[in-house]
């Protein structure tokens, strides 16, 4: 299928074997990844218990939305502001120019529309009404954060895309032109022509692949954003790292920190950090205005849906951090955010605990995954 990509080749392939993370045949996670993050104890889920498994996986209802579109048409006053479309998909604007990570429209996180996890959020405005844009990020390629039904769209722009090595590959066999593409590898940067704004790819703890034998063939990344007068940090997926504090010393201070805080499971837990290991990030970034991505969405693991923002919400002012979490599709400045509405709480009569119990114990229902999904 179309939807799976293609592998890198030729010089986009010299280029990879260049990394200092490519370990041979695939890019491998080179920093010590610390302790406990990962419960031993903790058997992976299988395939049954990701798709079917846990409670309250789904809102009873739609989440609120507000339509941007009115708010777009006027510059924000503080030259920096972020609407959060659903799961890790935001519009940027930052300095008169507009940046889009992760652009997700389509309606699974799937090789297939038949199959696999199922938005349950509908995107609050059309891909087709997003304003002009001035640059595409995309942080790795699974199917959550490179979806082939955008992409195709996104395609028939005039627009650029920044994303790491290799998955330039996937853009290129999806129709879009070879110079629009730019491939970056860790600490690299790149200036948008004509334009004062740059992008540098910084570590991040993860994996990639689309399919069954391109595991680790991309590199995955975070990206940082920044512009003469401000600067945001985006994770894409990742677990805790210490290589945050590099990160700050190199490329900080941030004005906005988008952190993914969905999808954790104890078993893959050095791949995601979760609403916990999010506000330990967001310290290790020196802080900054904290808009949390990556949930919301689709379910992809077995938590309730709105456990991330309970959590986030019940510790996040103990640890100091500035939340920032608008509704999907409501337009906000970090300059300007004020204090967080719980409006997820209008959508379920039970309201998630603000902090977690023991796990169940596993089953054995169908063959354990050795990754998650995403």
């Amino acid at each position: 299928m179309k939807s799976f990509g293609s592998k890198p080749q030729g010089a986009r392939l010299e280029r990879i074997k260049a990394s200092p993370r490519w370990a041979g045949e695939r890019f491998r996670n080179v920093h010590p990844i610390i302790p406990g993050l990962r419960d031993p104890n903790a058997s992976m889920p299988t395939l049954t218990e990701v798709l079917c498994g846990g409670e309250r996986r789904m809102p009873q209802r739609p989440l609120p939305a507000v339509n941007p579109l009115e708010a777009w048409a006027k510059r924000p006053a503080s030259g920096l502001r972020a609407t959060w479309l659903g799961h890790s998909t935001v519009l940027l604007e930052i300095d008169g120019l507009r940046v889009l990570t992760d652009p997700v429209w389509g309606t699974r996180a799937s090789p297939t529309r038949l199959a696999g996890p199922k938005r349950f959020q509908p995107v609050p405005v059309p891909l087709r009404a997003i304003p002009p844009l001035d640059l595409v990020v995309v942080s790795h390629d699974h199917y959550d954060h490179l979806d082939y039904p955008t992409l195709r769209e996104l395609a028939k722009r005039d627009v650029p895309f920044v994303t790491s090595l290799g998955v330039g590959a996937h853009l290129e066999a999806w129709g879009v032109r070879p110079e629009r593409i730019t491939e970056l590898d860790w600490w690299e940067t790149h200036k948008l022509p004509n334009a004062a704004l740059t992008v540098t790819a910084a570590p991040s703890q993860h994996f990639s692949g689309r399919g069954l034998h391109d595991r680790n063939l991309t590199l995955w990344s975070s990206l940082v954003i920044r512009s003469p007068r401000h600067a945001v940090f985006f994770s894409g997926d990742t677990g805790l790292t210490t290589e945050y504090q590099a990160i700050r010393e190199r490329l900080g201070p941030f004005d906005l920190v988008m952190l993914e805080v969905g999808a954790r499971h104890p078993a893959w837990g050095d791949m995601h950090l979760g609403p916990e290991n999010a506000l330990k990030a967001l310290a290790l970034l020196g802080g900054g205005a904290f808009l949390p991505v990556h949930w919301g969405t689709f379910s992809l693991a077995m938590h309730a849906w709105d456990e991330p923002a309970e959590v986030l919400l019940a510790q996040g002012p103990k640890a100091g951090a500035q939340l920032v979490m608008p509704r999907l599709g409501e337009p906000v400045e970090p300059a300007h955010a004020e204090s967080v509405e719980p409006w997820w709480r209008g959508v379920d009569t039970v309201v998630a605990p603000a902090a977690r119990g023991p796990e169940p114990a596993e089953t054995t229902l169908a063959k354990a995954m050795p990754w998650p999904i995403d």
